[in-house]
């Protein structure tokens, strides 16, 4: 099993953080910091908790002064780089809201080495408008990492991030700073880009789809960033937006020879597999997805959709075997109980089976 991600804020981070600290700041007691981090409750703190005491613990040791905390923490930064420096970023977030022009300049830098998406967004929501237009001018930088902070961090929808209600509402002023990253050089900030529209197509599909139209053709990068920006959309079976990707109505597509355990025990995988045919020669540019009901804690099932495969298929059949694990994971919780499972073709529902999920 891999090791979980918030073990990376270990000892040793802690020590090495420590001594570059001693070296920019010889009164650092970092005996009492290490005391502090390595508390009752930190085998049982999750990884964003972990990011947050770190903070916590280095504001009780740094200097009262924000600036001047904030100035050791930038020297130290510039020998640090991954994702466990997160708490840097995460320390301009908690104590310098009222501080923009250092906070923006510090989190300017913070992101080269890990990431600010997180930190910038209470910056938003408290000066909406002046941190738009700094995030414009982060969108024409020379730095990949902070031309995609410019993007990444007004995503309306950032998984494990404070919510931007006014962006979800109105995503005009993103929009505007999204066109100046969409033929961006780097692949990086143009999955940002991919990323935040596809955050917008679930409170506004019309726009999106919109863009995607007068988009595609641009470039072949440009063409693979809408197709990952209509993601949502082409899961959700949409018309419009498969035919935009070239998936007509498989109405010469049959289904056969449909298989699916009766029932798994939760750890194991589900297997399931299906045959298709086409009435007219070949398959053609086809789709292929299932979709698992899966039980939820009120006794209700909740689909999910999963995508096997697509292309432009030249043989008349093809025959699919998968699986589906239930193994523990962090980011779902499976519920014993009846689930539902069924085979998606170009948005249409082929057929539908089910299976018991066991303990």
């Amino acid at each position: 099993m891999a090791e979980p991600f918030k073990n990376l804020f270990n000892l040793t981070l802690i020590k090495n953080l420590s001594s570059e600290i001693l070296i920019i700041y010889p009164t650092f007691d970092s005996r009492k910091f290490k005391v502090s981090v390595f508390d009752e409750d930190w085998d049982n703190r999750e990884l964003k908790d972990r990011m947050h005491h770190i903070s916590v613990c280095l504001r009780k040791r740094l200097p009262d002064d924000y600036i001047e905390a904030v100035d050791i923490l930038l020297k130290v930064s510039s020998n640090s780089s991954g994702f466990q420096f997160m708490f840097f970023p995460d320390f301009v977030e908690m104590y310098g809201l009222d501080y923009f022009e250092k906070s923006v300049e510090a989190l300017e830098f913070f992101t080269t080495s890990s990431s600010s998406e997180f930190a910038v967004r209470p910056f938003i929501v408290k000066y909406p408008d002046k941190m738009m237009k700094q995030m414009m001018i982060w969108a024409k930088s020379e730095n990949h990492h902070i031309r995609r902070l410019s993007s990444e961090g007004c995503r309306p929808r950032l998984p494990w991030a404070m919510a931007l209600p006014e962006f979800k509402k109105d995503p005009t002023t993103v929009i505007k700073l999204l066109e100046n990253l969409k033929n961006d050089e780097s692949e990086y900030v143009r999955r940002s880009v991919a990323n935040n529209l596809n955050d917008i197509s679930k409170d506004h599909p019309d726009l999106v789809l919109k863009l995607a139209k007068e988009w595609k053709g641009q470039s072949p990068e440009t063409d693979q960033l809408i197709k990952h920006a209509c993601s949502t959309m082409l899961k959700k079976g949409l018309t419009e937006v498969l035919e935009l990707f070239g998936f007509g109505n498989p109405e010469n597509i049959n289904l056969s020879e449909f298989h699916v355990d009766r029932d798994v025990k939760l750890g194991d995988k589900i297997q399931f597999g299906f045959s298709i045919s086409s009435e007219k020669g070949r398959l053609g540019k086809l789709r292929i997805e299932y979709a698992i009901d899966f039980m939820k804690s009120n006794g209700k099932q909740a689909a999910k959709v999963f995508k096997i495969s697509e292309g432009n298929y030249q043989d008349n059949v093809k025959k699919i075997t998968r699986h589906y694990s239930f193994k523990k994971i962090t980011t779902r919780k499976y519920y014993c109980g009846l689930h539902g499972i069924s085979i998606i073709i170009n948005g249409k529902e082929f057929i539908r089976g089910e299976f018991v999920l066991l303990d």
